[in-house]
């Protein structure tokens, strides 16, 4: 991967990581370096994020064919990948309008030169900035907040810690949303394997993200008053029994909702 001007290389990078786990091509010797060191306490990290996709899949698909959502925004989108959000959606109807979000400068670049589709952008913002993000004119082009939204934020808020108060932005980002528009979150869960959840938030403190797992009780509050849909907040997999050849112990390792404002 080419280093753009002014990205420091000495840092991991908590994306490029992600990228690395999924067998990506972009990242560097830095990123994949402390991602083996995760893997070398949790070698079931790489499944871990391929099920990831599985799920992200899923919920853009529920989002769409129950929902009848018809624009999406992607906060915290991380680095384009195979099968992406605008792809799955679109196949669906290729009028479904999409807008990532990461704040990741090279995330942003790499994004922007990917993506040609009228209805597909990528714009930089940091949710801890909710207020920049939906003013920001690349999302409003595409955006009627006047209208039913989905948002995914998808294994996200582990990244952001509790110092920097992340049930506020999310808070701001839901208030902003019409009634109809729907919120899907996954998030690395605390009681799962506390011993390599302890292992990874170190490793995870020399990249330029922390890595924060939290419990169910503190993961639903992201959804405020907001009520879920069945089956509630449960181990990665809404909407249905766990798929063939995913480990249940792996599911564990985070948790994911979806939830629909109704007024």
């Amino acid at each position: 991967m080419t280093v753009p001007p002014g990205i420091d290389v000495t840092v991991p990078n908590a994306a490029r990581m992600y990228d690395y786990y999924l067998g990506g091509k972009d990242n560097f010797a830095v990123d994949r370096a402390a991602a083996d060191a995760v893997l070398s306490v949790a070698p079931e990290m790489r499944d871990a994020a391929r099920s990831g996709r599985e799920l992200i899949k899923r919920v853009v698909r529920h989002m769409i064919i129950e929902r009848g959502i018809r624009q999406i925004i992607d906060i915290g989108s991380g680095l384009p990948t195979r099968e992406n959000v605008h792809q799955i959606a679109q196949e669906i109807d290729p009028s479904v309008r999409v807008v990532y979000v990461d704040r990741d400068e090279v995330v942003c670049r790499h994004g922007q030169a990917l993506l040609s589709s009228a209805n597909t952008t990528m714009v930089q913002g940091d949710l801890r900035d909710p207020a920049a993000i939906l003013a920001d004119p690349g999302l409003r082009k595409l955006i009627d907040l006047d209208e039913p939204a989905g948002v995914l934020m998808m294994f996200l808020l582990h990244l952001i810690p509790d110092g920097d108060g992340p049930h506020a932005p999310v808070a701001a980002i839901r208030e902003a949303l019409a009634p109809g528009s729907v919120l899907a979150i996954s998030h690395a869960a605390s009681d799962a394997r506390p011993e390599h959840m302890a292992k990874i938030s170190a490793i995870y403190q020399r990249a330029n993200s922390p890595f924060t797992p939290r419990d169910p009780e503190t993961i639903r509050a992201f959804f405020g008053d907001w009520p879920l849909e069945e089956p509630g907040l449960v181990h990665l997999w809404p909407f249905a029994e766990l798929p063939a050849g995913v480990d249940p112990d792996l599911a564990a390792m985070g948790y994911a909702a979806v939830a629909v404002r109704r007024r």
